[in-house]
């Protein structure tokens, strides 16, 4: 891996990390904006389980072997490796992050330096399942290649744009000065989002649109003239909607009392909230709802949690719809994408089922073809999907963030 000039048959590197992921991307960085069809890309997945492996674009996954010490480690430079020997003469300009949290400080695409990775250290309690992964990359490629560019791109950054009512909590105002706030995360796919609505849309995306992206983390962003106005997830990525294995939004109390009464450490609230709740929790079949869904005709109590957690599931994202629509005035556009919004067909349905009083309507051969526009001609409300390209949105605001610095370092080849 080398650090050089982008316009020299160069490449961006987007490194996305999670507790037990990493996924990349590579996209010619001659252009700006680069073209949006990555080089190619992968993803190493199952880090620290018994059973990791590899895959990337052109190559099926295969098992692997990880350092049972440094498995995060050892996944990272094995993508390191794969990368190098792809580069054919190709330099590497940039390396571009997903970073979940920039906390108060951060929110325009930053070029990591030491200083930069002790701030973002800080913001770890706010996003415990992704921000620690990151900045582990971020200090392994600082540490190893400190003359290669990086570049934080966060899920903060396109929220900058909500209006302070919407940041603020009813808290005292003091946890306001001390930025406890709400930020809002998903920020990369909804950066997408604006650039491909407007395309596809033209002036309708400019209106009062709501785009709901639903995968194992899921939220809600209401936008105006392509810009964040309100969105469902807040100070944390816990907020909001409820997702495959996080409760979303959950009264407060509820917490008190688990620690007060049942006696549950933080350590033990933390993985509930985190990674025991959500559909997970409540169908104990799944995270997922392609896989709950064959379970609801089941008799018993199996039967019973499937159609409880879809129909709750369900229920959070209508009723969070609702409350974003109230806040626009209405609605004019609701675009799905990520995981779930982009191939479940039926969570779809169900959702704009229950949206029917603001005029929503689906056209059912669309919706079953995860059409571009599922909506029937007679909708008030035109209802789409759009796929997300958040990788793309890191590599075009890394490599902006890299030519406007002041001072661009080269390396030498790794």
């Amino acid at each position: 891996m080398s650090g050089g000039d982008a316009d020299a048959a160069g490449v961006v590197v987007v490194l996305n990390c999670g507790s037990s992921s990493i996924k990349f991307a590579v996209f010619e960085a001659g252009a700006d904006p680069p073209p949006r069809k990555p080089l190619w890309n992968g993803k190493v997945q199952g880090i620290g389980g018994p059973a990791p492996d590899f895959g990337e674009t052109g190559v099926a996954p295969f098992p692997i072997t990880l350092d049972a010490k440094h498995p995060y480690r050892d996944a990272l430079s094995l993508i390191r490796g794969r990368i190098t020997a792809r580069l054919d003469g190709r330099r590497v300009a940039v390396v571009a992050h997903r970073v979940v949290h920039g906390g108060s400080k951060y929110f325009a695409p930053t070029r990591i330096d030491a200083g930069v990775l002790v701030d973002l250290t800080g913001y770890i309690p706010l996003a415990p399942l992704h921000q620690p992964f990151a900045l582990e990359a971020i200090e392994i490629l600082l540490r190893e290649f400190p003359d290669l560019a990086q570049v934080a791109c966060f899920d903060t950054g396109f929220h900058h744009t909500l209006p302070d009512v919407e940041k603020i909590l009813p808290l005292p105002w003091d946890a306001w000065q001390r930025g406890l706030r709400r930020y809002g995360f998903h920020g990369l796919s909804y950066a997408y989002m604006a650039t491909a609505l407007a395309e596809r849309h033209g002036d309708l995306a400019r209106g009062r649109t709501v785009v709901a992206h639903l995968g194992s983390g899921a939220s809600l962003c209401a936008m105006r003239d392509l810009q964040s106005v309100a969105t469902t997830m807040g100070f944390s990525a816990l907020d909001g909607l409820m997702m495959g294995t996080r409760t979303g939004a959950l009264d407060p109390g509820a917490v008190l009392y688990l620690m007060e009464i049942e006696q549950l450490s933080l350590e033990e609230v933390g993985r509930l909230l985190y990674h025991r709740s959500g559909l997970l929790g409540v169908s104990g079949v799944s995270s997922e709802p392609r896989v709950i869904v064959t379970h609801e005709a089941d008799e018993g109590e199996t039967g019973e949690r499937a159609r409880m957690a879809l129909a709750l599931y369900v229920r959070r994202i209508v009723r969070e719809i609702g409350a974003l629509a109230a806040v626009l005035g209405g609605l004019d556009l609701l675009v799905f994408t990520a995981g779930v919004g982009e191939h479940n067909a039926f969570v779809r349905e169900r959702v704009c089922r229950d949206l029917a009083y603001l005029g929503v309507a689906l056209e059912p051969g669309a919706n079953e073809a995860n059409a571009t526009v599922i909506s029937s001609a007679d909708s008030r409300v035109v209802v789409g999907v759009e796929p997300t390209n958040e990788e793309w949105v890191a590599a075009r605001d890394a490599l902006r963030a890299w030519r406007e610095a002041p001072e661009r370092e080269g390396g030498a080849r790794a």
